[in-house]
């Protein structure tokens, strides 16, 4: 009981970081979203051409995604968003056209991606059209974006190494103590003949056992935490559903949590008994 204990909080710990880690995942996703690159075009940047700069960085393998936006889709976007406004209402009336200048809205796959599709953009070819690009503006939040990625992701595999150096220790330790009560029994086996693959076996099946049982136990107890945790999760991060995500994944997660459980066992077992075969 005390071994599948341990090896149950190890497990839930696992389970959560793996959790978490979808979590960060979908936040960081979401937030990488909301981040482009916009591309201001002179007024006189005629249309043909502008869509010709968009199907040259559609091919670029760094683009994820490019719109375009007219003239006239720029002023309506204008208007709707300073609608109620009188001055500015009346400031577009005097003027008599249309201020605003056509534009692309470029995303690209990663964040680090957006300073190679800069300077694609400053060829000179494209210069007498191109009137601005937000790049200087964004560099700084896009940098801070770079840095917490890879702060999220090596902070993930660190603790994902703890947590198994940790378990293994743990489980390793547990396991001992049983071995160690059967000693004189281990022993007198080897003294009369036995194998070695015939004094693990038991010991072996037994941190299998363990694993399994382990494994099935923190997930039946994961989902009823994760049903009421789900709709808090959602209000900090809509794009993602976690109850649903638990169920969708729940054979891959029962999967890593019985199989991390087995040679966890398995691995601890072998290793615990190995000082009890040497005579």
């Amino acid at each position: 009981m005390a071994t599948i204990a341990v090896m149950f909080l190890a497990l839930m710990v696992f389970e959560g970081l793996f959790i978490s880690n979808a979590l960060t995942k979908a936040a960081l996703e979401s937030l990488q979203d909301k981040i482009d690159i916009s591309v201001y075009f002179k007024i006189d940047a005629s249309e043909d051409m502008i869509l010709t700069i968009k199907k040259d960085l559609e091919l670029e393998e760094e683009v994820k995604n490019v719109e375009y936006i007219s003239r006239d889709k720029a002023l309506e976007i204008f208007q709707k968003r300073h609608q109620g406004e009188e001055i500015i209402a009346q400031a577009l009336e005097e003027l008599k056209e249309n201020p605003l200048a056509a534009s692309l809205n470029v995303k690209a796959h990663n964040p680090k991606d957006y300073e190679v599709i800069d300077a694609f953009l400053k060829k000179e070819s494209y210069g007498e059209f191109i009137d601005n690009v937000t790049y200087a503006k964004n560099a700084m939040v896009i940098g801070r974006l770079n840095k917490i990625i890879d702060t999220v992701q090596r902070l993930g595999l660190f603790l994902t190494a703890l947590l198994a150096v940790i378990a293994v220790l743990i489980t390793f330790n547990t396991i001992r103590l049983a071995i160690y009560s059967n000693r004189e029994e281990i022993g007198i086996m080897r003294l009369v003949g036995a194998s070695n693959a015939f004094i693990r076996g038991p010991f072996v099946i037994e941190g299998i056992i363990y694993g399994l049982i382990s494994g099935l136990l923190s997930f039946a107890v994961i989902m009823p935490i994760i049903y009421f945790l789900a709709p808090y999760a959602k209000t900090f991060i809509p794009e993602i559903n976690l109850w649903n995500y638990l169920i969708s994944n729940s054979i891959k997660l029962v999967g890593y949590q019985t199989l991390s459980g087995v040679v966890l066992g398995i691995f601890s077992s072998s290793v615990a008994i190995r000082k009890y075969l040497r005579i």
